[in-house]
């Protein structure tokens, strides 16, 4: 798949940007706490990036109203010279500038992945999108494994200015890399009516795709028990009596398990097709978040491979279906959307997680997520099953008598 040009430009484009992202999301907050001591306002570090979010519909509009390819030139090299501001901040009193940095960072992020879903439905071959959505994948897993050591290794030697020059070259070379792309587009479409209702617009689409709607609603579900699962990995390292610096080698190893899914989804998406590759996805995830609980190193490490193995599963499968079935003038939008929908619910469930490990400990509610899950998987293939029967009925009453 690396060999079409185009693939090969826009995957490393996403893998460039995505280092400096993930070595920057973890110094910010280390930095914070250096400058502050205060393991709060360090967390807010992360409040700030997710917040703009769920207003990902409303962003998306603009992945609508203008070419695609100069949009993400233009995201880019906007975040190589906003991260370049942090190079002030030397004291707490320029502490507003890290949040302010990283809220922009958020919204800007919202536009820059929907202009990029669109413009990757336009550059790949469709027959490659299935391929391209899980190396996308196992980049981005490699990424989070690489880049916040390497950002943690120049933070502790040259401070946070270091990585943010870092990542401000990062996107530097994401916008090299996406001008270096022949992609034919054409002007964009008029969007008829207000903001509001190009907004609309793009949400009544993915509502109204049954297909699509089961496949969101699914990874929203997942995603939620996700974070559940995820808050819990700090009390399973505590519960097998293990050091907080276990939780690397659990992260790792599921990692790990993301990395051999990306490369082996392009032929699983064509042998099962979405919906079927999705839910086996979330039963596998599901029956490793609750053998969790389990207090055996074995079975936990092997809980977390599973875990990096079934997770990937949904989100590809939707990347996937949302670039092949949603129109080319509405896909900034619905890509957005979706993300909103998909990936909201696991901060939702960070907290939730948070607040059940104080109340009944780890084991319970991480049985509570993998039965969670579990049936979200019988529920996607159930709402599956049917479309298709309805599907095949509309078929034969189409057929001449």
């Amino acid at each position: 798949m690396v060999r079409d040009r185009e693939a090969g430009l826009c995957l490393a484009a996403v893998v460039v940007s995505g280092f400096g992202t993930s070595a920057l999301w973890l110094v910010s907050g280390v930095w914070v706490r250096d400058l502050t001591g205060s393991d709060g306002l360090a967390a807010l570090c992360l409040l700030a990036l997710w917040a703009p979010a769920p207003a990902g519909p409303l962003f998306g509009t603009l992945a609508d109203r203008v070419r695609r390819g100069p949009l993400l030139i233009g995201a880019n090299l906007l975040l190589a010279v906003l991260v370049l501001t942090l190079l002030t901040v030397h004291s707490p009193a320029r502490l507003w500038v890290v949040y302010a940095v990283l809220f922009a960072y958020g919204a800007i992020g919202v536009v820059h992945d929907a202009a990029k879903s669109a413009l990757v439905a336009t550059a790949v071959d469709p027959a490659l999108l299935g391929d391209f959505n899980g190396l996308r994948t196992s980049a981005s897993e490699g990424m989070k494994l690489l880049a916040p050591l390497a950002g943690a290794g120049l933070y502790a030697a040259y401070g946070g200015p270091c990585v943010a020059l870092l990542d401000a070259a990062t996107f530097a070379v994401a916008a090299g890399l996406y001008a270096l792309l022949r992609v034919r587009e054409g002007g964009p479409a008029p969007l008829p009516g207000s903001w509001r209702e190009r907004t609309r617009a793009g949400v009544r689409s993915l509502r109204e795709h049954a297909g699509l709607r089961a496949l969101v609603t699914a990874g929203g579900a997942t995603m939620l028990c996700a974070g559940v699962n995820g808050a819990l990995v700090w009390a399973v390292v505590d519960g097998l009596g293990h050091a907080p610096a276990y939780a690397g080698l659990l992260y790792a190893v599921q990692g790990a398990g993301s990395v051999v899914t990306g490369l082996l989804s392009g032929s699983a998406l064509r042998r099962l097709g979405g919906p079927r590759f999705a839910a086996y996805g979330i039963a596998l995830t599901g029956a490793a978040v609750a053998l969790r609980a389990v207090p055996s190193d074995a079975v936990v490490l092997g809980c977390s491979a599973a875990i990096g193995a079934g997770l990937p599963c949904v989100l590809i499968a939707v990347f996937t279906a949302v670039q092949r079935e949603t129109p080319p003038e509405l896909l900034g939008r619905v890509a957005a959307t979706a993300d909103t929908l998909v990936f909201v619910p696991n901060v939702a469930g960070l907290a939730l997680g948070a607040g059940a490990v104080e109340a009944a400990g780890h084991r319970l509610p991480l049985v509570l997520a993998g039965a969670g899950l579990l049936l979200t998987a019988a529920l996607l293939r159930q709402s599956s099953a049917r479309a298709a029967r309805t599907a095949a009925r509309s078929s034969s009453d189409a057929s001449p008598a």
